[in-house]
């Protein structure tokens, strides 16, 4: 299986100490490209160096994809404090729809301090009796939407609050007049499931906010998929399908690895070609020394001119890109047995 050629320029984005709320790690962004501007627009995921460790989303753009330059010294988005959305900012992924950009990303209603390390977190204050889902902490994802990267409406959440649910993107276009989305539910495996460990799950919309009909679209078959699988970047429409990236988590060493996966136009609960192997994995230093060693986790492509970056975040501290052939890899997933 064709491999992603990861950029000699990697990490192409790194923690900057002159800002609080970003002197720790970059990781994880959303990228698409602005055909008006010319320029690759990027949307990281950054924390300082704190005890709660609370989350945002910092703004850089770049002509040549590889390149990014910071466009503000202040996030760009950031938790509403006293609200639901109150830990963290983080994962982002974005869509454009007609002249607006959707942007789901995921949350925690407190912060999840430092999660790399065991160590109790005494700010996590949930009513008793209040609900569950405060005292778990769980991840919901919400959808915001904006025009030009710097004002953003935040619409609410688009998960159930007992699923502990992330990954979350939709596609970028409505498909039978229905939205899609894609999501990976952590409660949902095990007894009374058809997956015996976390997987990729598919639902659909009239209006972006209720969802329905959510179904197991995606389980982890081969090793590198083992422990479980979710959805990593939005899909891209090609003439043979929509092509998606997925990453998946190995019981073996618990590492983050990337595939790949073709659907149906026309329906994309069909699966029409997967990756067998892994297209990306942890195999140098900065992917494997981090705050979570061995970690590729793509949340952003783009396709320009023919090549295919995929954007990622590495070891939960830097952001990085790898590319290829967008033909090849399309072909080579087509033909493989």
């Amino acid at each position: 299986m064709l491999k992603l050629k990861k950029s000699l320029s990697n990490p192409i984005l790194k923690a900057n100490p002159k800002n609080e709320w970003e002197n720790l790690v970059v990781l994880n962004p959303a990228v698409i490209y602005d055909d008006l501007k010319q320029e690759f627009v990027m949307l990281y995921r950054a924390a300082g160096d704190t005890l709660e460790h609370y989350i945002y989303l910092g703004l850089a753009t770049s002509k040549d994809g590889i390149n990014f330059v910071r466009q503000s010294d202040k996030p760009i988005l950031e938790p509403d404090y006293d609200g639901a959305d109150g830990g963290c900012v983080e994962d982002p992924r974005l869509v454009k729809i007609d002249d607006w950009y959707y942007l789901t990303y995921a949350s925690r209603p407190y912060a999840p301090g430092r999660y790399w390390l065991q160590e109790p977190k005494p700010w996590f204050n949930p009513p008793k009796g209040g609900p569950r889902f405060l005292e778990w902490n769980n991840t919901v994802t919400y959808l915001a939407i904006t025009q030009d990267f710097k004002k953003y409406k935040k619409l609410g959440r688009i998960t159930d609050t007992r699923d502990d649910d992330r990954d979350v993107y939709i596609f970028p276009e409505m498909i039978n007049n229905q939205y899609v989305r894609i999501s990976r539910p952590m409660f949902a495996f095990g007894e009374g499931y058809p997956n015996e460990s976390p997987a990729i799950w598919i639902s659909f919309s009239n209006d972006l906010m209720e969802w329905s009909g959510r179904q197991l679209f995606m389980k982890g078959e081969y090793w590198w998929e083992s422990k479980k699988i979710g959805g990593s970047c939005p899909p891209i429409k090609t003439p043979y399908g929509w092509f998606m990236i997925v990453h998946g988590v190995s019981k073996k060493d618990e590492s983050y690895r990337v595939g790949a996966v073709l659907m149906d136009l026309n329906d994309p609960t069909k699966i029409l070609a997967r990756t067998k192997e892994p297209i990306m994995e942890p195999d140098l230093d900065y992917e494997a020394k981090g705050f979570y060693n061995g970690c590729v986790f793509p949340t952003g492509n783009v396709v320009k001119d023919g090549i295919l970056y995929v954007y990622y975040g590495a070891a939960d501290k830097f952001v990085c890109v790898a590319t290829c052939d967008f033909e090849e890899l399309l072909q080579a997933m087509l033909n493989e047995k």
